[in-house]
């Protein structure tokens, strides 16, 4: 490439296979040239980390300790309080410490539709085991349902996520869309709404991509509290990079802040008292422990598991063949737009396994109603929409 690298920009140009330059730059170029979703653009084998999008589902719960503490203050704001701790937490755990130390960002498979994941976290601390459950529930757009659970907290996750890509000043924007509700079962169903940051991916043009969170996460509580968290990449505002500030407020008074958390959610934060001006340490995302993954052996898995579908390819990419990997890829591609095609003309709907569309779902559409008068957050298509986990539903129903 002839342009000229950034300051500090890692140059992995010269390192893309021989076989692989070509479709690199034919990459490149369709960057450049196109318009509307990039969900649909196929990413030299090159450029793929072996696994899938819906693995990245399980760092919600990557802190296991900070997510089965939430329900433990007795104080409602101090409640809300412990669900951003365990938010910044899950923020790391997604989007730095998941890249091994010296590599750089890679893109994960696009699931396919049907695709599963399960997994644990083990306990740490005495916290409890925490399942997770992921389904593939749309492949163009690309939405992933989940269902995290702590059965000795009393804490579940469920929700879902989506992402719109799309090119912005020869920036890979990527805005995550979704539903994410948590319901604290010890609280009395106490509930919690929350939204995605967007995402913005730099350095593909030199084959070393690099994330950085942009916009704003909403969290509303059932209770009458609500926080923002604003982001800013590349120590713009802050001087550091990966900074974040965010303020909690009561629905009631939007106007009266009660906390202010600041800091970097790859490092160390504070957070500081309105009324008293006192500021003290809010986290310190060094110290915490890594919880272990419980994952089951791969001849074990069902043929729908997303290690089981994508188990040729990422062996081919493990061992640096490209051109295997990008081969395998196209056999799983094609076979999925067959069973496409065989559906429609039979005209037989899809249907997920554990996850059911609800359109107006209740808990949400009442936290979307009271977040809606404090914040100025249009959210996606469906603002009142869930999938929502099938056995959780069949619950609430009798």
């Amino acid at each position: 490439m002839t342009s000229v690298v950034p300051s500090g920009q890692i140059n992995n140009v010269d390192k893309i296979p021989t076989e692989q330059k070509s479709a690199f730059y034919s990459f490149l170029k369709s960057l450049a040239s196109f318009t509307g979703d990039l969900s649909a653009v196929t990413c030299p084998a090159f450029l793929l980390a072996p696994e899938s999008l819906i693995e990245y589902s399980e760092y919600w719960a990557a802190q296991p300790e900070l997510f089965a503490a939430i329900p433990e203050p007795d104080s409602e704001v101090e409640r809300l309080l412990a669900f951003i701790k365990w938010f910044i937490s899950y923020l790391n755990a997604a989007y730095r410490r998941r890249v091994p130390k010296g590599q750089w960002e890679k893109k994960p498979y696009n699931p396919v539709l049907g695709e599963q994941w399960f997994m644990n976290w083990e306990d740490v601390d005495g916290c409890g085991e925490t399942e997770v459950l992921c389904e593939q529930v749309s492949h163009h757009p690309p939405v992933t349902g989940f269902y995290i659970k702590n059965d000795k907290a009393g804490v579940v996750l469920n929700g879902h996520s989506g992402q719109k890509t799309r090119i912005s000043s020869a920036t890979l924007v990527c805005d995550q869309t979704g539903r994410e509700v948590m319901t604290l079962k010890t609280h009395n169903n106490e509930k919690y709404l929350f939204t995605s940051p967007s995402l913005t991916v730099r350095g593909i043009w030199y084959a070393a991509p690099y994330v950085e969170l942009i916009g704003t996460t909403y969290i509303q509580a059932s209770t009458g509290y609500y926080a923002s968290i604003e982001y800013s990449s590349r120590g713009w505002i802050s001087g550091e990079k990966n900074h974040f500030k965010c303020l909690v407020r009561k629905n009631t008074d939007h106007k009266d802040y009660l906390y202010k958390i600041e800091g970097q959610w790859s490092g160390k934060s504070t957070i500081t008292d309105y009324k008293t001006k006192v500021s003290k340490p809010f986290l310190d995302i060094n110290i915490l422990k890594a919880a272990a993954a419980k994952v089951k052996p791969l001849e074990k898995m069902g043929e729908m598991e997303t290690r089981r579908i994508w188990q040729k390819v990422s062996e081919a990419i493990r061992a640096n063949d490209t051109a295997l990997a990008a081969k395998e890829k196209s056999i799983i591609e094609n076979k999925k737009r067959a069973e496409k095609k065989e559906r429609e003309e039979e005209g037989v709907p899809w249907e997920p396994v554990y996850f059911k569309w609800v359109e107006e779902e209740p808990d949400v559409a009442k936290l979307q109603k009271m977040l809606s008068k404090v914040a100025k957050y249009k959210g996606d298509p469906n603002p009142n929409g869930n999938w929502v986990f099938r056995k959780e539903l069949e619950q609430s129903n009798k």
